[in-house]
């Protein structure tokens, strides 16, 4: 066998997020990359880890077992890795945040100059939906999450970071419209392009035009903030989007905001943890590094 640490780790990521795409954004890889990868851990077995039928891809049992053993063997690898740097008075250990899609515009800010000066931490950052966010955190899967929206669970503590605000956005074309447009006619002509259930700027935007008091609106679901993006940008639609995702968009004039009552939504991002974990010196580290610098980082990047 001559697989490599590199393999087993995109292997668990393809795993974890049954995508090659979603693995190779996470990774910062490419596709072909990962897919090359992939078949070269593949071609040292004569069972397959993976099938995919259609387009989508569905790991075998043969496959979640290696998945397992190859978990053990990179926490192992950290575990000599981190014990090398415990000797050198290092701070040490792993950082594991999840993070709702349009948190990559935010959390990588907060994070440089921690990492920078403390090399023998490591990060793991998981980027899927609202949903799936605060699940992680209440299975104890991640030290941290990022969410964007009010934090109704008590379960959680939080500190706020940085302001969110969501406008309504459309094209050169069809973002032409009087500020005070009827909504009810999103109905027939102009639909509106939401992202699926359990994320955090849909139910924003649900919850906005439901105190606008129109229900039922014609509508286009897509799976992330850059496929909703690029739907309005090619005039499939209108949607209301955060605004730190869009900027270079908005400079550019490939999107326009659309003014209207009640916008923009302002909401607040906020790092999470469960009121019961027990934090790790890393997890201590980073906090404390976060609330002292929290106000330099958001003049410095977000003012």
């Amino acid at each position: 066998m001559n697989y490599t640490l590199n393999q087993l780790q995109i292997f668990l990521k393809v795993v974890n997020t049954s995508s090659i795409t979603k693995a190779a954004e996470e990774l910062n890889l490419t596709q072909p990359a990962v897919s090359i990868q992939i078949k070269n851990l593949q071609a040292q077995f004569d069972i397959p880890l993976l099938e995919i039928i259609g387009k989508k891809i569905y790991i075998t049992d043969f496959g979640r077992e290696i998945a397992e053993s190859a978990k053990g063997i990179l926490d192992q690898v950290y575990a000599i890795n981190y014990k090398t740097m415990a000797f050198k008075d290092q701070l040490v250990g792993r950082l594991k945040i999840s993070i709702v899609s349009t948190g990559k515009y935010v959390l990588p800010y907060f994070l440089t100059e921690f990492l920078r000066s403390n090399p023998g931490v490591e990060i793991s950052i998981d980027v899927t939906n609202r949903e799936k966010v605060l699940e992680s955190q209440l299975l104890n899967e991640v030290d941290f999450s990022l969410v964007s929206d009010a934090l109704e669970n008590p379960t959680f503590d939080y500190v706020d970071i940085l302001s969110n605000d969501l406008y309504l956005v459309g094209n050169n074309e069809t973002a032409v419209m009087s500020p005070t447009f009827n909504y009810k006619d999103f109905k027939n002509e102009l639909p509106l392009i939401f992202r699926e259930n359990g994320s955090g700027t849909r139910k924003i935007m649900e919850n906005y035009f439901k105190k606008q008091g129109v229900d039922g609106l014609k509508k286009i679901e897509l799976m992330s903030n850059e496929a909703v993006k690029q739907a309005v940008i090619a005039g499939l639609g209108y949607s209301i989007m955060p605004i730190i995702g869009i900027k270079n968009e908005i400079k550019s004039g490939a999107l326009k905001i659309i003014e209207r009552n009640g916008l923009p939504i302002s909401t607040k991002w906020k790092l999470i943890w469960h009121k019961d974990k027990n934090l790790s010196p890393v997890s201590k580290a980073f906090l404390t590094y976060l609330i002292e610098n929290k106000a330099q980082i958001r003049q410095k990047y977000f003012e």
